[in-house]
């Protein structure tokens, strides 16, 4: 009797374990199926041939064990390519054509916005073409349907169980299903872009082309904040776009520069933007858009890559505005996403270590599966005198950039979510502000006094600690609203337009952590409707009308709006949160403190 309880205890905490392990790993109806079968088959041999014997029953669970395991990774999510619009056999639009050849998109389901995706804008980057400037797309044949979107780039993929806690833990937009579940492909071959436009006949429409985040290492356009569809209604054409990225968009060797005619190398991704750009002023008006009247956007890695293709001299002419989401390079010393040449160099040779590698063919012919699995992080653009000539402030100082006009800013607990594992207390405050402000760390723990992380972002795997709160805002400071600080000024020494914003949103999904304020920009809300309330909906339809208006205009201001008034010094932001009103920055006694250290590393 007791063995027939234990036994059904166990087999049913093997369940429950089992379902858990199921929803996490996005398993299909089928392999759910398939394990009720096996877990019946179970039950029937441990009653029928099992019955006695301890050895015999524990091999009865082993093999059981090792049948529901490769259950669930024969029954794992299939590959499948995303499509470019929610819904069964949508309606195809009419044929458009492009430098390539004919192509034709989707409608969306009511009919207002037509979308294309994974329309090629330069050559595959595969074979000889890894590591080299890209190249011209290929014309085709007939009719191209482009209602998919193409593979994402080459990065390293979480697995799909890690995923879903990250949804359901810091997102909070997991939402388990048993049918329709599937993994985005992946290759080296992913150049592609994608167009939302309002649908029907429409000429000389503003573009808005934004350039994805994921600290240059991982992202992919195809993801639904990103999603253009509710921009496109506000009168815009949208453009997104995949780019190489880690190894294969920023590795530098001094073999690769000697092989390009242009002496270029660590930008590759870099490069990628600007040929997408090339694209779009040759082709977007084939939708409908204007080639003259092109704002470039992005969010975290995304902005520090505007912030690039501002002063880069292969970008001129491509675009007039630039609006920057949570990063950028224009401090003396980056803090991320930008590096010296030097140091690009030496990991490089690393690299070629690491995989045996005597030249670029040896390295050419490691398998891109291989690669992208490299110990090194290739994160950070750099100084190659090509695509970027020198630091990207001193081209401001020059008053060589290229943006007309500019919209940017931060959100207030931007750092949070990237120092979740870091305990940080009174004891190792100052040490863990050592290198974001070198001796004048002290100063910063003074003014910044210890207090531990506000309890409305202290997700379940937070380290905390009593002065955690404080190191957090430093952090933000530091790795993402300096930057906004510096632009805005530069911007405004050269009596050009600037807005800079301050997102403090709170809500029931990232909050106003680092990529919080995005699906309010995009107007992706309601894909996630249980995180966000009216109040959210009524701020996000402020923020596409500022961005659409930008983009439109060069001024985010219009009818029906709060006053945003442009920053003069990088002192006055607009607060997007429960209130939108202009503000001064609570971190400008922390930015004189930046500036100092900056100062003091530039001079060295």
């Amino acid at each position: 009797m007791k063995g027939n309880v234990g036994f059904v205890i166990l087999l049913v905490l093997s369940a429950l374990l089992c379902a858990l392990l199921f929803l996490l790993g996005r398993i299909n109806l089928s392999g759910w199926l398939m394990a009720a079968a096996l877990f019946c088959g179970f039950i029937f041999v441990r009653g029928h041939v099992l019955s006695s014997g301890f050895l015999p029953r524990l091999a009865g669970w082993v093999v059981f064990a090792a049948a529901l395991a490769l259950t669930f990774k024969l029954f794992g999510p299939p590959i499948r390519a995303i499509p470019a619009v929610v819904g069964k056999n949508p309606t195809p639009t009419g044929v458009v054509t492009v430098a390539q050849g004919d192509l034709t998109g989707v409608y969306t389901a009511d009919g207002g916005v037509e979308v294309y995706t994974g329309i090629p804008y330069a050559a595959p980057p595969v074979g000889e073409l890894r590591w080299r400037e890209p190249q011209s797309a290929e014309s085709w044949e007939g009719v191209r349907v482009c209602d998919h979107f193409a593979p994402m780039s080459m990065q390293v993929r979480n697995a799909t169980w890690f995923n879903s806690l990250t949804e359901w833990g810091i997102y909070h937009t997991f939402r388990p299903k048993l049918v329709g579940n599937s993994l985005e492909p992946m290759s080296e071959d992913s150049l592609y872009l994608n167009v939302w436009k309002p649908a029907g006949e429409q000429k000389k429409l503003p573009v808005m082309v934004y350039i994805h985040g994921g600290s240059l290492t991982t992202g992919q356009p195809s993801w639904v904040e990103y999603n253009g569809e509710s921009l496109a209604r506000k009168g815009i054409v949208v453009v997104n776009f995949g780019y190489r990225l880690n190894v294969f968009g920023y590795l530098a060797t001094e073999q690769l520069a000697e092989e390009s005619a242009n002496g270029t190398t660590g930008n590759y991704g870099l490069l990628d933007q600007i040929a997408a750009l090339q694209w779009v002023h040759d082709n977007i008006a084939a939708f409908g858009g204007d080639p003259e009247q092109v704002t470039i956007c992005g969010e975290s890695a995304g902005a520090s890559s505007v912030n690039a293709l501002c002063v880069s001299p292969l970008s001129a002419g491509l675009f007039r505005r630039a609006i920057a989401e949570s990063s950028g390079i224009v401090a003396k010393q980056p803090y991320h996403t930008f590096r010296t040449l030097h140091d690009a160099l030496e990991m490089g040779r690393s690299i070629l270590t690491e995989f045996g590698a005597n030249s670029m063919e040896d390295l050419r012919a490691v398998p891109a599966e291989q690669l992208v699995n490299t110990k090194f992080t290739n994160n950070a653009m750099t100084v190659d005198g090509y695509a970027i000539t020198e630091q990207p402030y001193r081209t401001y100082e020059k008053g060589e950039n290229h943006e007309e006009a500019l919209l940017n800013g931060f959100n207030v607990h931007e750092a949070d979510l990237f120092t979740l594992f870091t305990k940080v207390t009174r004891e190792n405050y100052v040490d863990m502000l050592r290198p974001l402000l070198g001796d004048r760390a002290e100063d910063a723990a003074a003014l910044v006094p210890p207090a531990p992380v506000d309890e409305r972002y202290h997700w379940l795997v937070e380290a905390g600690g009593d002065a955690k709160g404080s190191s957090n805002a430093v952090y933000s400071a530091a790795w993402f609203s300096y930057s906004h600080y510096c632009w805005t000024r530069l911007l405004a020494a050269q009596n050009k337009p600037v807005w800079e914003y301050r997102f403090t949103r709170d809500n029931g999904s990232l909050g106003s952590a680092h990529g919080g304020e995005l699906p309010y920009a995009f107007g992706n809300l309601d894909r996630h409707a249980w995180c966000y309330n009216e109040a959210d909906r009524a701020l996000s339809e402020t923020m596409q009308a500022y961005w659409a208006n930008f983009v439109k205009t060069g001024d985010p201001n219009g009818a029906g709006l709060p006053v945003w008034e442009p920053s003069r010094d990088g002192g006055t932001v607009l607060e997007l949160g429960e209130q939108i009103a202009p503000m001064d920055d609570p971190a400008l006694e922390l930015y004189a403190l930046l500036d100092d250290y900056q100062d003091s590393v530039a001079a060295d």
